[in-house]
């Protein structure tokens, strides 16, 4: 009995959840509704108690939750809606040649290559890109710190041997106005985006506009599973063109998404609460192994750290773009272990 009690108020709390969040109207009418939620759970408990009849109180209780799951299920992800400038377009990705081909290249419409001058202010520049997959060169995991060392944002970016870069984060794709929230995204409140950007863009912001900090990690990986992670994500990232899924804070957010793929080409990588608590990532994959060898934990740290270069870096007055993007990369790089024989 007390764990169905216990059952039954996870459940009354999670209708809470789910009215507040999705309910119609305003805060005080969703409150009232919240109220009403309540009020008639708890009267279909008295009522059945008060006559000796708990099996009726407990056919009222899972009726309602039924209910409330039919209305749950009801609440779809949507690929239209006034979204925010910087997650108003997913990738789109087309191959040239077969996927099987090492001499295969790929382009990518719809990367994000914004200037950021504040949250508010910035030029909106989505280009098309093409990348040669022989040529990749590593993989780079980046965390982005902004509440404390338990949470990060958890990016991953891709090198080529010309010295470009791109990254993929996996981000909420909020609409204009609105702001992330932690607890809404437990309850289908954001669908997901999968940004493929430059890093003067996704980094820069975090570093110089954010106030975050910043650190990258080398992975120790095969070049051939390099390609296969790589187009993963761009695969993964396409398919929300077709196919939109809701944000998850808990399922499908910027870490776990991230495990998921690497699995997804095979990758042991076990189940560890370091994956919910972000933050420690970098403390994950250092016990498996995969980080630049020969270094501890606190050097790499130290070293990938590219805050205070992001923020010094000025590209040169006669740079072309292309230009200034690979002199940023090699600018925030500079001393990280693993990378100083790569452009």
């Amino acid at each position: 009995m007390t764990v169905f009690m216990l059952l039954l108020a996870a459940a009354a709390l999670w209708g809470l959840g789910t009215i507040w969040f999705q309910g119609p109207g305003n805060a005080v009418l969703r409150l009232l509704w919240m109220a009403a939620w309540l009020l008639w759970l708890a009267g279909c408990g008295l009522w059945g108690l008060g006559r000796g009849l708990p099996a009726v109180s407990t056919a009222l209780w899972v009726v309602s939750l039924l209910l409330m799951l039919t209305w749950w299920r009801q609440i779809v992800p949507s690929g239209r809606r006034d979204w925010a400038d910087d997650v108003a377009l997913h990738m789109q990705l087309q191959a040239d040649g077969a996927l099987t081909d090492s001499r295969q290249r790929v382009l990518l419409k719809n990367v994000r290559n914004f200037r950021w001058r504040s949250d508010e202010d910035y030029d909106v520049r989505w280009e098309s890109r093409r990348y040669e997959l022989a040529q990749l060169a590593s993989v780079d995991v980046a965390t982005s710190y902004w509440m404390g060392p338990a949470i990060a944002h958890t990016l991953v970016s891709f090198g080529f041997n010309n010295g470009e870069h791109v990254v993929f984060s996996i981000e909420i794709r909020k609409q204009k106005g609105e702001q992330f929230d932690a607890l809404a995204g437990f309850f289908r409140r954001y669908e997901l985006a999968l940004i493929a950007a430059d890093e003067r863009d996704i980094l820069a912001v975090r570093t110089n506009v954010r106030g975050e900090q910043l650190r990258l990690y080398r992975l120790n990986m095969r070049q051939s599973v390099m390609r296969e992670l790589f187009m993963a994500y761009a695969r993964e990232a396409d398919s929300l063109n077709d196919k939109p899924r809701f944000y998850n804070t808990l399922t499908a957010n910027c870490t776990t998404i991230v495990w998921q793929l690497a699995r997804r080409v095979g990758a042991t990588l076990p189940l560890d609460w370091r994956l919910l608590a972000s933050g420690y990532l970098p403390e994950y994959l250092n016990s498996l192994g995969v980080l630049t060898p020969g270094y501890s934990l606190d050097e790499l740290r130290l070293a990938g750290d590219i805050t205070e270069r992001a923020k010094a870096w000025q590209p040169a007055a006669l740079d072309c773009d292309v230009a200034a993007s690979v002199d940023f990369s090699r600018a925030i790089r500079a001393g990280m272990p693993g990378v100083l024989n790569t452009p």
